[in-house]
This record gives C-alpha cells, structure tokens and sequence, in this order.
C-alpha cells in the first residue's frame, strides 16, 4: 500500500492558526463584560456598599431637602402666598368664617409690606442729605473734642487728635476686613451649605430607607397631608400634575379620616385622567409612601365613580394574633344551622365575622399549610352543635385532621390514596341520592341539614382511577362522576337542605373546574401565588375590584381569608372582606367535639366506608350474643357483636346500642356503676317488633 503526503495549501495552513486566536479574540469582551458584572453585583451586595450607598443619599437628600425648605420660608415670608394657600384650604373645606379671617390677614400683610417699600423710597430721596447732615455733625463733634483737649493739654496739635484717632480706627477696620475677606469669601458657600443640610436633617428631608433606624418615621399616624403626598409622589405624571394645580394642594380628593378598627379608612376621589387600575398597580409604592408595608395597605373600589378606598392598618398591628374562637372560652356555645351564624374570626377592622351556612355551598382554597383545614373545620365545629345536622366527612389528607368528628359526622372517610378518592367520590354520589329522594318528597316536606364535607377536594378531581363502567372517577368533563356530582348537588341540593362545602389548595383549571367553583355561594381564598389563581378563587368581579388574596404573605398571614359571597356581611360597597380566622388546633378541636358529641345522645354510628347494604338483623344479633344472660355489660356485648359480625359492628358504640333498643321503647340499665343490656329489655323488644309486624300484615 503506497500512502501518499500532501501538503496542505499556505493558506489553509495559515487559516487554521488564525481561527483559534480570532474565536478567542471575539469572547474575550464578553468574558471581561461578565467579569465586571460579577464584580459590580458583589459590590452592590456588600454591607459597606450599602451602608455608603444610604449616607451618600441620605446627606444628599439633606441639602436638597433644606434648600428647598429655605426657599419656601423665604418665598412665604416676602409674598402673600401663605395667606393664598390657606384661603384656597378654608374654601374647599367650606369653611367661609376662616376665609374672611385670612383674607383680612393677607390684607394687612398687604398694606404692613406696601409702607416698608413707600418708607424704602423715600429714604433713599432722604439718604444724601441726612449723609451730609451726619458728616458735618460728626466732624463737627470731633473738632468740639480737639479744642477741649487742646485747652486742657496747653497744645494746639490735640485739636486733631480726635479725628486722628477715628481715621486710625477705619484704617485697622479696612486691615482686619481685608484679612478675613477671602477666607470668609471661601467658607460662605461652605456655610450656607451646612445651613440648609441643618435644616434638611431637622426636617427629615431624606427617603426613609436612608434615615438612621432612630429617626425613621414608620408606622406614625395617618394625616391628610401624608396621603395627598403619597398620592402625588406614585409616580403617576397627571396626577401629580392636577395635585400641584389644584388651589387646596389636593384636599379635596380626600374624604374624612375614619378610625376603622387596628387602622384607619378614607375614600379618595381620583382627578380626570387616573383610573382606578393605576393606583391598584402601585399598591407597594403607595404604602412605601404611606410608611407602611405592603401587606398594611389594602385598595378596594366602591360604587362610586373614579374613587378608590384604602384602609391603612396601624403599625404592626396585623402582625399581632386575634383573641381564642368563642367556641373555646364559651362551654355553653349552642348552633343553629338556619338562624345561627358561626364565629369565625376578625375582619380587618376588628369587628367580628360571622358567617351563616345556612343552605350554602361553600368553596375554600389557598396554598398548602396556610391554614385551611383550621378554618374549614372550626365553621364545621360550630355547625356540630346543631343535633339536627348530619355529617359526611371525606378527608383526602388523611392525617387526622378531622379524625375528632367520630361520633358526631354519620360518615367519616379518611385517607389519601385514589381508592380513598373513589370512596369520597362514591359518597358524594351518595349523597346526591339522598337529594333526589328529598326532592320527590311532598311539598312543604322539612328535612334536617345535611353537609358533604370534602377537604383537599383536588385528590379527587385529579383521580386516575375508573369505575367498573369505564367512567374515570376524577376530571373535570362530563363524563367524571366526581365533577357530575359536585354539579347535580349545587344545582339543586340547597333547596333540600344538601350542601356540599369543599376545600382545596392551589387552584387550577384540572383540580377546581370553573363550573364547580362558580356553584359555591361562599368562596373563600387564603394567600394564592397568582393573581389568575386568585380570579379562580373568588371569581374575575370580585378581584378586579380589589380582593387579592395573591397578596397576602405565604406563611405570615396564615388563616387570613379573603371571602367573597353572600353568606358574610361584606361592608357596603366593597367586593369581599379579608377575615383573619380564630386557629383551633387539633388536641382543642378534639375537646369542642367532645362538647358537641354530648348534644347527640353521645355520639353517633360512625361509617368509615361506604359498602352494599346487606339485610343484617340488628336486634335479632343483639338477642343471639346476650344468650340466657340477665344481664351482660355493654362493653362485652359490643364485643360480641363484633365477633359475631366484624364488617357491620365495627364502629358501633353504646350510644347506637342504646339507640337500637330505644326504637322499641327499651334501654340499656346499670350495674355498679357499669351499663348493661338485660335480657328481658331484649325480649321485650323482640315481642314489640313481632307486634308491629303482626299489625303491619
């Protein structure tokens, strides 16, 4: 095999030695562009930076700030100006008694600075001779002084002597000026500069944020002139503009101050050409401007046209818990599901919020750990002591948040996986059943309440899972059985008294289909990471209008709701009203539904899963465990029961023991101290339960 060597072209050669150093050549500026980058971001994050950054403002904002201070004092005090800027404010304020007042006083500024200048005038007519007159006087003096020291010394020389000394003395006073004319010459600039930075520093002329933490003004009282300010320096070029132009300075915009509960309330009137969204948008800057946080300032529209109403809370004060839920320090709390209403927390303004369920379907959402099962479970608390209400409980989370409604709720499903997501769906189907049979019921017909509970109600909505009909359990399409239930109970469940009340975190499209959260009477939304989340919360309306539960702060504002619907008193005007919720932990949710337990005879059956019925003879078994005994301790028969038939008996208590022997006018006794279920109350119940049949035939 011949191989063959060529050598490549002098170009060629010379292209590839140039290729790395030109492709080098080109990334070096972005490789220096990114090092400089790199060194200015550590700069700026640099505590010293900082530090230098806010004293360099701060000194800066100073002089500026006491400059124009000075000059406004000088402007005021030369023209009539104050007395202008006072009428202007007396006669917005229709304040006709202190118009007159002002007008008279600006009146004799007037006439007081008209006399100075006249006076002015004429003493410069007068200034030559009363010069004239002052030179022959004074020298004439000085000549007077000269004989008579002449005459007393025998020396005529003297008869000058005075007039020497004077000449010396304006010969040392022109020495000593020329001196200390360029020094002063120098240090004047430098002294009417340290003026005005006086005057800026005792004014607080700087940004906040680069005042010392001791002089900060945070969290002072609010004042009109403090809001006409925030709202001129938004940043928003007509109306700073129409504030500037306006004769009171932007008084008028604002209606009168109100103290509404940890903060105060106002109306302001916007000026032609600022909508309503443009102050909305400049939420943050307007409680910069405020001296307030974010979270401080709430902006919502009332009905009123180009108005926006802010409530501005106290210092802190939203930072500070709310009292214990009545439900804890009240052991005589009572409920009534069509009359009542439940105590559930604070409005922002320190009044009470309640809220009545009756014949309402409710929808909860919020992020995850922001207290939503608390809150949706103290409205339950309050409604469990009602009697008359039935329960069914279906928890998605599964770690025993609701686990203190044994006893009390008829059915409790419990669990986080997608069979326990078909077991709630299947109840929910259930409980549309039941509506269907209450709706074919006589006219006029009284049913007592029933509430489906659904919590983390996006397991169920994002199901995989498939019935045995080939239906998927979750989705949001016609075919889901969940979705088509939730829709069946709140198109017609109100009207029998079956309302489906449902909790979920983090809303979207997939795990909160728009037509089931628009079915809900009451929405209620805690803190959301998105205004569009937020819209699916509480509805397009009521957060265009103000509600912005995506502006509250993930894990500071934990159980602070924003609720929108007719089931709250939402105050006149406003879209909805941010609650701050009383937090009922666990272990005292536990001892609440201990109370409530007692109001049902003890407690109710508990179901913890839905099953085909099957004809099981309750009294018939009752008969078969007690045996010949006289009497059996209730305990022990609960025991057998389960034995005997472990599906059905599971949950049974002494209370649905109790309950079956009061169906045929019996009940269990006592013994010691223990209840007991004696044989002849079992056969008696028997012999009663044959009669009926008997008579029934």
């Amino acid at each position: 095999m011949t191989v063959t060597l060529i050598k490549p072209p002098e170009d060629a050669r010379q292209d590839a030695q140039d290729a790395p150093t030109a492709e080098a050549s080109s990334t070096r500026p972005e490789r220096r562009r990114a090092r400089y980058q790199r060194i200015a971001k550590a700069a700026l994050a640099d505590e010293r930076v900082q530090i230098g950054w806010r004293l360099a403002v701060r000194h800066t904002s100073y002089i500026a700030g006491g400059t124009r201070v000075t000059a406004r004092r000088a402007w005021d005090g030369r023209t009539a100006s104050r007395y202008e800027r006072m009428i202007r404010a007396a006669e917005a304020a229709g304040l006709l008694d202190e118009v007159k007042e002002w007008e008279a006083r600006g009146n004799a500024f007037r006439a007081a600075r008209h006399k100075r200048r006249m006076d002015l005038l004429q003493l410069a007519l007068n200034a030559p001779k009363a010069v004239a007159s002052a030179t022959v006087g004074t020298g004439g003096i000085l000549l007077m002084l000269g004989i008579l020291l002449a005459w007393a010394n025998h020396d005529v020389h003297d008869v000058l002597t005075p007039t020497e000394t004077v000449v010396d003395l304006v010969r040392w006073v022109a020495f000593i000026a020329g001196i200390v004319w360029d020094p002063f010459l120098f240090a004047a600039p430098w002294i009417g500069l340290a003026a005005v930075w006086a005057v800026g520093r005792h004014r607080h002329t700087a940004p906040q944020w680069a005042l010392p933490a001791q002089a900060r003004d945070l969290g002072g009282p609010i004042t009109p002139s403090i809001v006409v300010t925030a709202f001129r320096d938004l940043g928003i070029s007509p109306l700073r503009k129409s504030i500037e132009a306006m004769g009171d300075v932007g008084a008028a915009m604002l209606s009168p101050i109100k103290i509404a509960g940890c903060g105060v309330e106002l109306d302001v009137t916007l000026p032609s050409g600022v909508s309503t969204e443009e102050i909305q948008a400049k939420r943050r800057k307007l409680a910069e401007n405020l001296n307030r946080h974010e979270h401080e300032v709430f902006i919502t529209i009332p009905q009123a046209a180009r108005t926006v109403r802010l409530w501005i809370a106290d210092s802190g004060a939203l930072d500070e818990p709310i009292g214990p839920s009545p439900l804890v320090t009240d052991p005589d709390t009572t409920a009534n599901y069509k009359t009542g209403r439940a105590p559930w927390g604070q409005s922002l303004r320190g009044d009470a919020a309640s809220l009545t369920v009756y014949q309402r379907h409710l929808l909860m959402t919020g992020l995850s750990n922001q207290g939503k099962t608390a809150s949706l479970r103290a409205i339950a608390l309050w409604l469990a002591f009602d009697p008359a209400v039935e329960f069914w409980i279906g928890d998605l989370k599964g770690v025993g948040d609701w686990a203190m409604f044994e006893g009390i709720a008829k059915l409790l499903i419990q669990g986080p996986t997608d069979e326990h997501a078909c077991s709630v769906t299947e109840m929910v189907e259930a409980a549309v059943t039941e509506m269907e049979r209450r709706l074919q019921d006589p006219p006029g017909t009284v049913h007592d309440p029933l509430v489906v509970i659904v919590d983390e109600a996006q397991v169920a909505f994002m199901n995989p899972l498939k019935g045995d009909d080939g239906r998927p359990y979750g989705g949001k399409k016609a075919t889901s059985r969940y979705f088509m239930a939730c829709r069946r109970l709140h198109n017609q469940g109100r009207a029998v008294s079956v309302t489906l009340w449902q909790g979920t975190q983090d809303p979207t499209d997939e795990n909160l289909p728009k037509l089931v959260r628009e079915g809900a009477h009451i929405r209620a939304s805690l803190v959301v990471g998105t205004e569009s989340q937020a819209k699916m919360a509480l509805g397009d309306k009521a957060v265009n209008a103000g509600a912005a539960p995506h502006l509250l702060r993930q894990g500071l504002d934990k159980g602070t709701l924003v609720v929108a619907g007719d089931g709250i008193d939402v105050p006149a005007g406003e879209p909805s009203i941010t609650v701050r919720t009383h937090f009922i932990d666990t272990d005292t949710a536990g001892e609440i539904a201990d109370r409530a337990r007692q109001l049902r005879e003890g407690g109710v059956a508990t179901v913890h899963q839905l099953e085909v019925a099957q004809d099981v003879d309750h009294l018939a078994d009752l008969a078969a465990v007690v045996g010949a005994e006289k009497r059996v301790r209730t305990t022990e028969v609960l025991h057998r029961l389960k034995a005997r038939n472990h599906a059905v008996y599971e949950h049974w208590t002494g209370a649905r023991l109790k309950a079956l022997l009061a169906e045929y006018g019996e009940d269990t006794g006592v013994l010691d101290g223990y209840p007991v279920v004696r044989l002849e109350s079992v056969q008696r119940a028997l012999e009663q339960r044959a009669e009926e049949l008997a008579e029934a035939q």
